[in-house]
């Protein structure tokens, strides 16, 4: 007997290939039958009609920080609801484990630090996770049998190097006898299902006090020797993060990735690559490290996002305007002090200099502040200004708009919201992103889900783009769209029958309306641990999801069922070799 039925969908299997109209039976977690409407005559337990409905394979994000929301939210809101069925987690160095049983402190840096370098908040990384772990493997094993969705893990660096050198991790160098400690401990790590390593080396990831992360003060020798420690372990992988991720590698970056990668005889992604028309030596560049590991024996896949995710700022707490060259001084000061700085025009001067020039690569994308929208509001002088643009406040006004901003900030102490409107919205930026993702070493995903939960909200990226590709700019047919988010990321990983709708495949599905799929609008709630905010953003047109045959969301509501798998390395991953 088949566990569902569901009769009449028009199937898009994740393949590419033309989508066909069929039935499709589940059972045991499995797909048991996929045939012509009405052939299939196996009893079921339940079935439903979804004539004029699309299944498809459940999508898979590459790129989430979902390793302790998962702990509070074993659903993995909201990319479950947009039909995200399998995530990769341990990204960019940042885990949860290993933590020397004999340092509790440990715990403590490690919460610091995420809530820090990924936006997570400490409330709830304090309260909603049971930090109850020393290995990776103690890690894997607390989260298995409680979450909704699959979930495989890298190994991050910045845990390996804590666990080995202590608070030598910052700043120093692991003697001999250190690094055979800390590959020891990421072999048992491997042996325990950790999906590869992953590490960061972007001047942008600073820990909780202030400081670079510690994989930040790795040498290329220890990155190359872990990086051929991943090579000795079946479906495996490497994430890496450097500097020039943001805007244009180095010469001396790319040798870097590509000596990872061919060391470790693995695929390497990296995020995210940012497309601009008005940029356009950018791609290229990027790619040039993709084309030299194809040559030295590897292979860099770069992470793309298809949507534009809006990300607010704030002159009041941690965003990536601290990141700016020059402005993170000044936006750490004390908020009085801070507002004296910030109205002080030789001040306001500099720091624009500063955000316009080459030094700040990407982030120069920010300093357009006359297209800044003013979000949330908190004083009397400020009421009315939801929603409106700085420059048409600032002609109102008379002002030069960042001036402009800065008092509407300083009424509010500090804490407005502001909403950057993109810089890269125009038809030639659009093109050369369908260009680009036909690129054989480009990905969609980069998502970032599970992080920055009050700043951004990349989780819909799926329902949106879908959206797009069959009623917006349609730069992309459905059945190739569909394939970017499903095979593509699932032959990467080396997903073990996931990513496709074939009979015996895992049964990891989406069914959805083709007239109405999207994403609403991103919404701060507070629903984390502790009362604590995030952006959440509700799926339009999605009617169910189903993880490992089990239904896991119907209309946009979760069932409470937890089939999820912590996928792990060797059994649910095979090895994608480079060689």
């Amino acid at each position: 007997m088949l566990d569902h039925l569901i009769k009449g969908a028009t199937v898009v299997d994740g393949t590419g290939t033309p989508s066909y109209t069929a039935d499709v039976g589940l059972r045991d977690g499995r797909i048991a039958v996929v045939g012509p409407p009405g052939t299939v005559t196996e009893e079921a337990r339940s079935s439903e009609d979804a004539t004029g409905l699309v299944l498809a394979p459940g999508f898979v994000d590459p790129h989430t920080h979902y390793d302790a929301q998962l702990f509070w939210d074993p659903y993995a809101t909201p990319s479950l609801n947009h039909g995200v069925t399998t995530v990769a987690g341990g990204n960019c160095g940042f885990t949860l484990a290993p933590l020397h049983p004999e340092r509790p402190a440990d715990a403590d840096y490690t919460r610091r630090m995420m809530s820090k370098v990924e936006g997570m908040s400490l409330v709830a990384l304090e309260e909603g996770a049971p930090w109850s772990w020393s290995s990776f493997g103690e890690y894997l094993d607390a989260l298995e049998g409680r979450i909704a969705v699959n979930a495989g893990f890298m190994v991050g660096h910045c845990a390996l190097r804590r666990y080995v050198m202590g608070e030598d991790a910052i700043g120093g160098q692991p003697t001999p006898a250190q690094l055979e400690r800390m590959l020891a401990l990421f072999h048992e790590a491997m042996d325990a299902g950790a999906w590869g390593f992953s590490t960061t080396q972007s001047a942008t990831h600073s820990d909780g006090d202030g400081q670079p992360v510690a994989s930040r003060h790795a040498s290329p020798a220890e990155l190359l020797a872990l990086s051929q420690a991943v090579g000795e372990h079946e479906g495996t992988q490497i994430e890496a993060i450097v500097g020039g991720c943001l805007d244009q590698f180095s010469d001396a970056e790319i040798e870097l990735l590509v000596g990872m990668s061919a060391a470790a005889g693995r695929p390497l992604n990296w995020n995210v690559l940012t497309i601009d028309a008005a940029v356009p030596e950018r791609v290229p560049r990027q790619l040039v490290a993709s084309e030299r590991a194809r040559e030295a024996g590897g292979r860099i896949v770069a992470l793309t996002m298809p949507i534009l995710t809006p990300m607010n700022m704030s002159l009041g707490t941690f965003c990536a305007l601290n990141l700016i060259p020059g402005w993170g001084d000044i936006l750490g000061l004390p908020v009085p002090e801070r507002i004296e700085k910030l109205r002080d025009p030789g001040v306001r001067a500099e720091m624009l200099r500063r955000a316009g020039s080459k030094e700040a690569g990407v982030f120069r994308r920010l300093a357009h502040f006359g297209r800044y929208v003013i979000g949330d509001t908190y004083s009397a002088a400020n009421e009315g200004l939801t929603g409106r643009v700085v420059q048409d406040i600032a002609v109102e006004r008379g002002q030069e708009p960042f001036t402009c901003l800065v008092e509407i900030c300083a009424n509010d102490q500090l804490r407005t919201v502001l909403w950057p409107m993109p810089t890269d919205n125009d038809p030639d930026s659009w093109a050369l992103r369908a260009e680009t993702w036909q690129h054989e070493d480009v990905m969609l995903g980069g998502s970032d889900a599970g992080a920055h939960l009050d700043r951004m909200c990349g989780a819909p990226y799926t329902t949106r783009f879908l959206g797009d590709c069959l009623r917006g700019r349609k730069l992309m047919g459905l059945e190739q769209a569909v394939k970017m988010l499903t095979d593509d990321p699932a032959q990467l990983f080396g997903l073990r029958e996931r990513g496709r709708i074939e009979e015996g495949w895992h049964a990891d599905l989406v069914l959805f309306d083709p007239e109405r799929i999207d994403a609403g609008k991103a919404t701060l709630v507070h629903d984390l641990p502790g009362d604590s905010p995030r952006l959440d953003s509700r799926a339009i047109g999605i009617n169910a999801v189903w993880v490992n045959g089990v239904e896991t969301i119907r209309e946009d509501v979760v069932t409470g069922a937890v089939p999820g798998t912590v996928l792990r390395s060797g059994r649910d991953t095979r090895t994608v070799s480079t060689k």
